[in-house]
């Protein structure tokens, strides 16, 4: 019932800055957290960022804060991902993610340490940042 599109990845220098946005389509019937996980290749895919419906929580990966903001326009159905500082490190293919919650406010705090539970998965949007 929802399609997750992501948009924004691309080449970037080190030290640069993306933003990633992720639009949602069809129907939504309930509050839904999201977020973004990525993948690097040859690794798993791992937390990046979440925020709750309501856009008053938010909680980060350690290796991203400070220098990644997740924000979400819910009159526009769509979450974004505001990358600053970028390392080669953070290479990968983004994927955007969203969860039901009973609530405006509930962040699935769980994305951190497992992917399992995520209702609704983008196709990624692949970020190459060069050294």
């Amino acid at each position: 019932q929802v399609q997750l599109v992501e948009s924004g990845g691309g080449l970037v220098q080190a030290g640069g800055s993306l933003r990633l946005s992720c639009a949602a389509s069809g129907y939504i019937f309930s509050s839904y957290a999201m977020g973004w996980f990525r993948q690097a290749p040859g690794l798993a895919r791992e937390f990046v960022a979440a925020i709750s419906w309501s856009g008053k929580n938010t909680y980060y990966a350690d290796f991203v804060k400070g220098r990644f903001t997740i924000s979400r326009d819910n009159a526009k159905n769509t979450v974004y991902l505001q990358m600053n500082s970028l390392k080669p490190e953070d290479t990968a293919v983004y994927f955007c993610a969203a969860d039901s919650t009973p609530n405006s406010n509930i962040i699935p705090y769980h994305w951190a340490t497992s992917e399992n539970g995520v209702d609704y998965w983008g196709k990624g949007t692949l970020v190459t940042v060069s050294s």
